[in-house]
Order: C-alpha cells, then structure tokens, then sequence
C-alpha cells in the first residue's frame, strides 16, 4: 500500500469515501505479494494495482460497489479454464481481495498510521476478512509495546472466559512486525491460536529493512541507487569525506563519514540488514567485516578479485573469525551475470539479494521446470 499513500491521505484527509482492495493472500503465479492494494474514490478516481491489470476491471467495479453499499467483501480471482474471457488471472494463479469502504468515520485512526508509515515508525493494521464476528473488525497495533494499541478483533464474538483474543493477537502481530511480514493469521472461535475459523488479514507496516554499503566509490553509487529502487533505506559510509558526500550519492538517505567498524557498531542491524563492503582494503574491509560477520545482518556482501577474497579470508582468520563466521560473507558478491560496469555490477548484487529472498535458482526462466514464484526464504 505504500505506493498509494499520498493519494489516500489526501481523500482521508479531505473526509471522501473510497473503496480500499487490498491483496490478502495469493497461491502459485499471483502477479502481486500480499499487501498491494488499489484504491478508488466516491468520484471515481482510481490509484495503484492489485494484479498487475489482469483483473484490475473487476476489483474497481467491486470497490465502487463497496463504497456505495458500506459492507466489506472478501472476493477470490483466477484463472478460469472454461471460459477465456471470464475475470481472472491470465497468468494461473489466484488472488484473494479484501474490499473496504474507507473514511473519516469508518476509520478514524488512518490518519496517524499514514503519518507513522511516513515517518517510518512500525505499526501493523490487523483486520478481521472472515468468520465468525464481525467482518471488518480493526486493530492497530504498534510496533512499542508501551503504546496501547486501539479497536478490537472480538467484535460480535462470544468468547470462553479467560480468553483474550485481542493479546494473542498483538504477541503475533508484532512477531510480524520484527521480520517485516504481511499475511494472514488464524484463530479459534473461542480466540485460541491456529484456529481455523477466524481469518485475521495483518497489513505490516515495518521500516524499510537497511542497506549499508561501505565504501565511496562509484560503484557504491550504483548499488545505493538500486538498493533505493528495492526498497532499502540506503546509508552509505566511508571515512573519507572527500569522498564521501551528498553530490556524489543523492540516492543514498545518508550519507557518513566515519570508520566503516566503528559506524557498524553503533548501527541497528537485523535478520533484514544487508551490508554491502565494497572498498577492496584491508584496513576498511578486515575491520567491519569483523563485525558484520557477528552481527544478525542476513546479507553481507564483499567486493574483490577472487584473489582479494583469499587474503581477506586469511587476514580475518588471523583476528580470530571463525569459519562459521566466514561461511555467511558472500565474496566475490553478487551473481554471475558477466557485470563490468558499475551499474551491470549493482544489477547483480540486486540479483542475488532477490534470489536469496525468494530462493530462485539464479538459472534462466527457460531452463528451468515448476513455479516461477516461490515462498520467501531470508528476510533480506
């Protein structure tokens, strides 16, 4: 949804009615991942995509006919064998849409999430999409556990004593939150976990995962452009500030002069982090590796000669990096694309860190057998 923030804060924001259809769940070659979402306005205006165009027709006649009538749908798209014209994906796969009608009233809290999604503070949205309840039914949950989270899940349930559905529900939603999950999560009717009866659609809204690339060259450049591109919130550090300045990389969010170890140190890292060492010296390279490769960071990447990579192997050795922490250092970085040039290179960095994600092959398309789309692997 992100792609269509600013749209929906104005409409929020100018108190107008607008169906929200939202991804929820998809199975084999869905176009589009959980949370992309499409918008249209009492007036008919239309923002963002659920499907890529395959059935973007019929999820706007639907949204419009949910802003009129101000009942929530959940909706299932695909590919229909009998009849070629018939409204679903082109491609096989399937889609689940949930259809909101959106406004001032129907959803007073938009506002500070839109605002917190903004300014990059993590907040979650959890919905009840079927089941037993009430359709519809909101929670907001906040990424601080010391702020209340607000609107409940149970709404027209009868639940067992001593079942509190709404805290199961927030110990999940901020697991998700952590690892910067959208999806679906399942509760009794009574409110116990893995439940089949109660379908709780959670849109997760994390940070951007980070991407440090140490090292300002132009190479970085390239790398903190697609980083950018990808979704990253992109830092790029050197200790040299002739080097390293806000001219040289507009793309980056930040630009740090400082000794690549000590900014590492001092940094948040999580499974999602990806740091990208690409300065090929030892007095940078041997120094924030140490630290890159004890952190929790899910992909760390360095740029070298397959010669550099085995004196940087034997060098780390020598400060005492263990082999178990040298198996996660991925040198020379990215895939094996035949890149020269520093854009080609970025290409293929951005390559890895998606097959990595989604646990492709690295093979091309034609050669290969089975689903193109695959389950996502390491958050990164």
């Amino acid at each position: 949804m992100r792609d269509i923030l600013d749209t929906i804060t104005k409409w929020w924001s100018d108190d107008e009615t607008f169906g929200l259809a939202t991804v929820v769940s998809t199975f084999r070659s869905a176009p589009r991942d959980p949370g992309a979402a499409l918008a249209v306005e009492d007036g008919g205006e239309v923002i963002g995509s659920v499907s890529g165009g395959c059935v973007e027709g019929a999820v706007y006649e639907l949204a419009t006919e949910v802003t009129r009538s101000g009942q929530p749908v959940l909706q299932r798209y695909g590919f229909s064998d009998d009849d070629a014209f018939a409204v679903g994906l082109t491609c096989g796969g399937i889609l689940d849409v949930f259809v909101e009608p959106v406004n001032r009233q129907t959803f007073p809290e938009l506002g500070e999430i839109l605002a917190a999604v903004e300014r990059g503070e993590p907040v979650a949205v959890a919905t009840v999409i079927s089941g037993p309840g009430r359709v519809g039914a909101r929670r907001v949950i906040w990424g601080d556990p010391a702020r209340e989270s607000t609107g409940s899940l149970a709404a027209g349930l009868d639940l067992a004593p001593g079942v509190n559905l709404d805290a199961a529900a927030d110990d999940d939603v901020r697991g998700m939150l952590a690892q910067g999950v959208t999806g679906i999560r399942h509760y009794g009717a009574h409110g116990e976990r893995d439940g089949d009866e109660l379908s709780v659609f959670v849109n997760a809204f994390a940070p951007a995962p980070r991407m440090y690339v140490f090292g300002a060259i132009d190479f970085a450049a390239a790398v903190a452009r697609v980083g950018k591109f990808l979704g990253y919130h992109v830092t790029v550090c050197d200790a040299r500030p002739v080097f390293a300045t806000r001219s040289r990389f507009p793309d980056a969010d930040e630009v740090v002069v400082d000794w690549p170890h000590r900014f590492l140190a001092g940094a948040e890292v999580d499974q999602r982090t990806v740091i990208c060492v690409l300065t090929h010296d030892p007095k940078f390279d041997v120094p924030v590796l140490e630290v890159a490769l004890r952190s929790a960071a899910g992909y760390i990447g360095v740029m070298g000669s397959r010669r550099t990579h085995e004196d940087r192997l034997a060098r780390l050795r020598a400060v005492g990096v263990t082999d178990q922490e040298l198996s996660r250092m991925r040198s020379p970085i990215g895939l094996d694309l035949g890149a020269r040039t520093p854009e080609e290179t970025a290409v293929s960095i951005a390559a890895e860190l998606i097959q990595l994600r989604w646990g492709g092959s690295g093979h091309a398309l034609t050669s290969t057998e089975g689903r193109i789309h695959r389950q996502e692997r390491v958050p990164v």
